[in-house]
């Protein structure tokens, strides 16, 4: 999937990312709970998991 759009997916719904990037495991666990938490954490930590 070209990495613009999952950067641009991964602002808006940074879970929705994470699982088009990695499927469901524990990745999209974890950033279901920081996107609970903060919404931040959880957009930095699905671009760190996009741009890696």
């Amino acid at each position: 999937m070209n990495k613009l759009l999952l950067v641009i997916i991964a602002v808006l719904l940074p879970p929705l990312a994470v699982f088009l990037k990695n499927g469901a495991g524990k990745d999209l666990i974890i950033n279901i709970i920081l996107c609970l938490f903060f919404y931040v954490p959880g957009i930095l930590h699905a671009l760190w998991l996009i741009l890696k």
